[in-house]
Parts: structure tokens; C-alpha cells; sequence
């Protein structure tokens, strides 16, 4: 047995490992990064302004009601930022609680289930792989969408095995809970594999009365139920015809905000946000034929294959997507760990994108800048000047580290062992040299901008651009340019800076000063008509 072995011993030293790796992965740099557009700055703007309007019930970005989710993300940075303060850490603590909370579900599921060697591996694969970390680092309401999601599952599993009214009833809790965070995704996937996995079973009179528990309905809607009924009271139908009919089923019959892809998209993207576990989720791959015969591979593979196949279907596609279906895989490698023999097959992957990150300053002048786009050229620009020397030894190191961690030979470190070590110094390089420099080339103009406008306490509006995180920046609305809204000399406008040409056509003879261009973004006064 080797040190690693007899680290993943016992119960004390795995939950010691998995802590190390969540305050990593998880709570590192937590607040550092400025928020990022759309997803971060429109979800932290509503929460901004249902603190500054007292309105808890409809939340609104830029005095609009924001209607693409629900309320439970809203309150609970709202929470946060009563106790912190407006800033990122605590916009997006809630996420990382949850994203923790999550990992914890998993390790203890595990544990009932096999053993708490087992629970520790996949509890580690799930921190530390690449979608995960960034989840639970953004200010979104997916981490606590999935952890709802995790629970539901682990539930009906334990119900399936041992039948019990609490568990039964615990499962309408977090069904309801996820319904309050982001709808019927929460409801759906669970329904769908708990029809199959009891039919295969043999169980479809014991699915009947738990599905049909009127006091398990009872508590999905007193959890879900009164916010719902108090934004019909306050605004009418508007919340469930663009919730439900635009943005849930409108999502899946076609792509919303252009996020579409072919139906093999998430066989490209599955690989990216799995890794630098990759390999190891390929060498799964076999066992699947096998999988029929034991229940808790049967149920761990539906879980995943009825996420991938509904997704692969839908008109919109985000990576995000398949994490709804990813905690079942980091079970299934952690059980079937001793598969994994091929090196090559398991270490090529992230050997490669650390390679790729190293060599980022030397590829990203290769990318030709859009003609007519010259925010795009400035993102270049703004990216080349912070991948610096700093960045090239930070990503030279990682990609040291792990070739040393691939290449010398270590007396009985197992293939798998040596990967999950990869994945900690893939953390470290990603969250400590390159997301802290993307976010800074892509938002940290943005948030200069913010910052610079709330100082000047002019009257502020926004021209054809959509960077929601502005307003959290300059804790204020920001309205958008339109009919009731016009320009007017004596504004400050925010705007990208492929639309200054546009501005200049809407008032002429207007002087206008431009007070700040940094990356792809501008502030310009606008001057008294002559």
C-alpha cells in the first residue's frame, strides 16, 4: 500500500484530503476576478437592485423585470451581501456554499454506498474538474441547482433500495427547492430516470405511491408554491410566459441568444468540461455494456445518458448543461478506478491543455481580428499585454509538475492516483495565472468604467451594448438607449467601442469627449448642442 493508499484509508484523512481541495478549487480567489458578462452581471444586478428596491418578490436588471429564472438565487446573494457587503466574494459565496454542500452529498452517498475510499476519490474527481471549479466560483444559481439536483437523485436511489415515507417526502423538499432555483429542470430529469430505473426494476407499484404522495406534494408546493403565486399577484403572466414558454421550452424547440450547436456538440464538449479527467471517463466507456446488471451502475448511467440525450437534442446548447448529468460520472470512476491503466490515455489530456495554456502568448497573435470589430481586437490586445512573465512561469511550472507527475516513476502510485495530483496543479494554473487575467482583459475595463461613472455622478446610460456588470459596479441602473429613454447632451454614455462610430450618427452636432477607453470599452460625455 502506498502513501496514497493509506491517505484514502479512512473516513478522517479522505474528508481532510477533500477539504484541502475545495478551499482550492472552491474558495481561492473567490473574490478576486471582476464579475463577468452576461451570466454574472445580470444575475448580481437583480440582486442589487432587489436590495436597493426593497422588492423581494420580482427581480429586476436596469428597472426591467428580469424573468429568466427564479427567486432562490436572488435571496440567497442577497443574504450574502447584507452580512459581506456589494462585492464579488460575497456575490458569490452562495455558490461555492452550495458547490461545497454538493461535494459533501456525493462523499456521504458514496460512503452508504460502496466505501469511504471510494467517496474520497470521487469526491476529489468532482472538485477538481474544470466545469465544477467554475461553477462554483460564479455568482450563478447553477452550483445550487445541481446540489438540489444531486440530492433528489441519491434519494430516489435510497428509496428504491429501502422504501420510506421520510425519503420519499425529502425528495419532494429538494425537488421544490430546485424548482424555486431555476424550474422545471429540477422536476424533469429526476421524473424521467425514476420511471425507467423502477420499471427495470420491477418497482412500478413502489414509483406509484411515491410519486403519489399527497403529502410530498403538499411540501413541493409550500416550498415552491408561495413565490410563485406572489409574482403572478405582482406582475401578472408576464413571469410564466417568458419563464416557461421562452426560456424552458423556447430552449429546447429552438436556440436562445444563439447558443446552438449540432447534435453531437456535447460529444466535443463533454471531454473539455470533464477535464483533466478526460481518459478516465473514456476507459468508463466499456462497462457501460455490462452496467444493466448491477443496480447502482444502472442508475448512475441513466442519470448521465438521460442528461446527455435530451441536451443533445435541444435547440440550445451551453456546456454548463451536462453538469446536471456529471455527478453520477465522478461515481462511476471513482468505483471502477482500477480500470484505469493506460497512462497515455489518461495523462494526454491535460498534459495537452497545460501545453495549450503555456503556449497561449505565442498563439493568440494568430488569431485574426474581425474586420469591422474592433472590440474584438482590443480583447486581443488587452489579453497579449497580461499574459505576461508572470503567466509564462506560473503555466511552465504546472506544466513541469505534470510531466514530472506523468513521466517519473513512483513505486506503486497508480495511474489514477497520479491523475487526480494533475488535477491539482491543473487548479492552480487555471485559477492562479490564467482565469485571474482572462476575467482582467474581459472585465476589468468594465469594471474601471463602473467605478469611473459612479465617481462622476452624472447621468448615465448604456448605447447598444449589453455588460449588466456596469451597473453592479456603479450600483446604479443604468437604462439602455431607446424610445424612452433618448439620448441627450449632457449624458454619459457606456458603450463598446465598435458602437462609437454609431453614436456619433445619433446626435449630430453634439460634441461628445471620450473620458475612458480601456479594452473594448468606452465612457463618452456628451457635450451641450452648439
Amino acid at each position: 500500500m502506498n502513501v496514497l493508499d493509506r491517505a484514502f484509508a479512512s473516513p478522517r484523512s479522505g474528508l481532510t484530503l477533500v477539504a484541502a481541495a475545495l478551499l482550492l478549487a472552491f474558495f481561492w480567489q473567490l473574490g478576486q476576478a471582476p464579475l463577468y458578462d452576461l451570466d454574472e452581471g445580470a444575475f448580481t444586478e437583480a440582486t442589487r437592485e432587489m436590495l436597493a428596491s426593497g422588492n423581494y418578490i420580482t427581480p429586476h436588471k436596469d428597472g426591467q423585470p428580469r424573468y429568466d429564472k427564479p427567486v432562490l438565487i436572488y435571496w440567497l446573494q442577497a443574504a450574502s451581501v447584507q452580512i459581506l457587503g456589494l462585492n464579488e466574494l460575497a456575490l458569490r459565496l452562495p455558490s461555492a456554499l452550495a458547490a461545497t454542500a454538493w461535494v459533501l452529498a456525493l462523499w456521504v452517498f458514496v460512503r452508504e454506498r460502496l466505501d469511504s475510499p471510494t467517496a474520497t476519490v470521487a469526491a476529489l474527481t468532482m472538485v477538481l474538474s474544470l466545469q465544477v471549479a467554475l461553477i462554483a466560483k460564479a455568482a450563478v444559481a447553477d452550483a445550487i441547482l445541481n446540489l438540489f439536483i444531486a440530492l433528489t437523485f441519491f434519494d430516489i436511489y435510497r428509496y428504491a433500495l429501502a422504501p420510506r415515507r421520510g425519503l420519499a417526502l425529502r425528495v419532494f423538499l429538494w425537488m421544490g427547492l430546485g424548482f424555486l432555483t431555476k424550474g422545471p429542470v429540477a422536476v424533469f430529469f429526476p421524473l424521467v430516470v425514476s420511471l425507467i430505473w423502477f420499471l427495470s426494476r420491477g418497482q412500478g407499484r413502489t414509483l406509484w405511491q411515491a410519486a403519489f404522495t399527497p403529502l410530498g406534494w403538499l411540501i413541493f408546493l409550500g416550498v415552491a408554491g408561495p413565490w410563485y403565486l406572489a409574482i403572478y399577484l405582482d406582475n401578472g403572466p408576464g413571469f410564466f410566459e417568458s419563464f416557461f414558454l421562452k426560456h424552458n421550452a423556447g430552449r429546447f424547440g429552438g436556440a436562445l441568444h444563439g447558443h446552438s450547436g449540432s447534435v453531437f456538440y456535447y460529444f466535443g464538449v463533454l471531454p473539455l468540461i470533464l477535464l483533466p479527467f478526460t481518459g478516465w471517463f473514456l476507459r468508463l466507456l466499456p462497462t457501460l455494456r455490462r452496467a444493466w446488471a448491477d443496480p447502482l451502475d444502472r442508475f448512475l448511467w441513466l442519470w448521465f445518458l438521460s442528461v446527455f440525450v435530451f441536451f443533445s437534442f435541444s435547440g440550445t446548447k451551453l456546456p454548463h448543461y451536462m453538469l446536471y448529468g456529471a455527478t453520477p460520472l465522478f461515481v462511476l470512476m471513482a468505483r471502477h478506478r482500477d480500470l484505469l491503466t493506460q497512462r497515455w490515455l489518461a495523462l494526454a489530456p491535460p498534459l495537452v491543455f497545460l501545453a495549450l495554456l503555456f503556449a497561449l502568448p505565442d498563439l493568440l497573435p494568430l488569431i485574426p481580428a474581425a474586420e469591422g470589430r474592433p472590440h474584438q481586437a482590443a480583447l486581443l490586445a488587452e489579453g497579449l499585454h497580461l499574459l505576461d512573465a508572470d503567466y509564462r512561469v506560473w503555466t511552465g511550472l504546472g506544466l513541469a509538475l505534470a510531466l514530472g507527475l506523468a513521466l517519473i516513476p513512483a513505486a506503486g502510485a497508480r495511474v489514477w492516483q497520479r491523475l487526480v495530483l494533475i488535477g491539482l496543479v491543473q487548479t492552480l494554473v487555471v485559477f492562479g495565472a490564467l482565469t485571474p487575467r482572462v476575467m482582467e482583459a474581459l472585465q476589468g475595463p468594465v469594471k474601471e468604467a463602473g467605478l469611473l461613472a459612479k465617481g462622476l455622478g452624472l447621468p448615465t446610460v448604456v448605447y447598444r451594448t449589453s455588460m449588466p456588470s456596469f451597473s453592479v459596479y456603479r450600483e446604479a441602473i443604468t437604462p439602455q438607449i431607446g424610445p424612452e429613454r433618448p439620448l441627450a447632451p449632457g449624458d454619459l454614455v457606456f458603450l463598446r467601442i465598435d458602437k462609437l462610430k454609431a453614436l456619433e450618427g445619433e446626435l449630430p452636432g453634439v460634441g461628445r469627449e471620450v473620458l475612458f477607453q480601456r479594452g473594448p470599452v468606452a465612457l463618452v460625455r456628451l457635450g451641450v448642442a452648439p
